[in-house]
């Protein structure tokens, strides 16, 4: 059993992973926020107070922290007496706060795969050119290092797991469709950070396709998807961070991602690429001053938490999975319908972050209670999926199923 928890970043997410965490405080103990800016760290605290969230009386307390520094992230590890290290904070951070994790023992989940901020779109599988380099390490040390544990990747890797166990003898093709059908009412925002945002859309898009890599640029292939609660949307092959662990970890020839876009999201954002505003590469303007164009961009477009007051409308996020059983073709979608307006009246945030942000704390739960203490690295195909949908159910995100025209609970949930 493990207890305490430190909390590292205080953004959209960070305050859903604190709210939830602290509604299940009976389960994992003192709640520890960290941050470089300890500001947001103390107002996340103040609306878990105002909200009277903490299920009982507890520890609740705010760090200033600069996670890139290793030694630094361990020392607070140890001080907090945390076993349980939820990095929600910039996917750059990703190495050094595990490295602490091996260094103290402490159990580590993320919801994004590193990044190396002067890098986009590296060689697949990324998986490979960081993280998993370190199983090895981690399987030494004992420490449960559980990879990408938000909804997209995370949610979805459970699903297209539980598709493969209980409804197929051989699947085919994976696709992923993430779609929010809501709005924010601003011209233009991100749903998180808007570098990360950007850079995911850069370079070139891959998918794993007849067993191997396949390149296509950004909004170059499309589908219409007829979905649950949402409707007909139109969804664009994207890369994402699951596709390079499903494709790997799953044996299916077939993994795709698709992500709903509006017009004018595309409009503009081709606009600030052609513009070289999306450059992550540095350059020195005529007065000498040296600046990063999409740390400008992103500095210029309105922080993502500050969307949620006003967001309505809905998300679906699913997993369409297609393949054979007892010899006939079988297909079966497994999904989520989230309200950003029910997540603002719950945690104070919208949907994006509150769908990223309660199934890490599902996973710290599970690892606290010894279920998902493996003790090695893992992403979340790797694991048992039911107890996790069924945790997700209980937190706020249920799953259902279409399958032969029934749309239904996860049965046995």
């Amino acid at each position: 059993m493990r207890k305490n928890v430190l909390v590292i970043g205080a953004g959209g997410v960070g305050q859903v992973v604190v709210h939830k965490c602290a509604q299940n405080n009976k389960i994992l103990g003192d709640i520890h926020l960290a941050s470089r800016t300890i500001d947001k760290c103390h107002r996340i605290i103040e609306s878990v107070h105002e909200k009277q969230a903490l299920a009982t009386n507890g520890t609740l307390t705010a760090h200033a922290l600069d996670a890139m520094d290793i030694t630094a992230t361990a020392n607070l590890i140890r001080q907090t007496g945390a076993q349980i290290v939820i990095n929600v904070g910039s996917s750059f951070l990703n190495m050094s706060v595990l490295s602490a994790c091996i260094e103290t023992g402490a159990a580590y989940i993320d919801t994004a795969i590193h990044e190396d901020p002067r890098k986009i779109c590296e060689t697949p599988p990324w998986y490979a050119n960081y993280e998993w380099k370190r199983r090895a390490e981690c399987e030494r040390a004992g420490v449960t290092a559980i990879l990408g544990a938000g909804f997209d990747p995370g949610v979805v890797n459970a699903y297209a797991k539980l598709a493969l166990d209980r409804y197929f003898e051989r699947v085919d093709s994976i696709d992923i469709v993430d779609i929010n059908a809501g709005s924010h009412g601003r011209f233009f925002a991100t749903n998180f950070d808007p570098e990360i945002n950007f850079r995911e859309f850069t370079g070139q898009v891959w998918s794993w396709q007849n067993n191997r890599w396949t390149s296509n640029k950004m909004f170059e292939v499309s589908r219409d998807w007829q979905l649950p609660v949402v409707g007909t949307q139109r969804a664009y092959l994207t890369g994402h961070d699951e596709v390079h662990s499903l494709s790997q970890l799953l044996g299916v020839p077939n993994v795709r991602f698709w992500m709903g876009f509006s017009d004018h999201y595309i409009n503009v954002f081709t606009v600030l690429k052609n513009l070289g505003l999306l450059s992550e590469q540095p350059l020195r303007t005529a007065e000498g001053q040296e600046v990063v164009p999409l740390k400008v961009v992103k500095a210029v477009l309105p922080d993502p938490a500050s969307l949620a007051p006003g967001y309505a409308g809905k998300t679906c996020i699913g997993v369409l999975a297609q393949g054979e059983k007892d010899g006939r073709a079988q297909e079966v979608f497994i999904y989520n319908v989230a309200d950003h307006k029910q997540a603002f009246d719950e945690v104070g945030s919208q949907g994006i972050s509150y769908t990223a942000g309660v199934p890490a704390v599902a996973a710290a739960m599970l690892i606290a209670s010894g279920e998902w203490d493996v003790r090695k690295m893992v992403n979340v195909e790797e694991l048992a999926p039911l107890p996790f949908l069924t945790l997700l159910d209980r937190l706020g995100l249920p799953t259902r199923v279409v399958h032969q025209g029934v749309d239904s609970p996860v049965p046995g949930e």
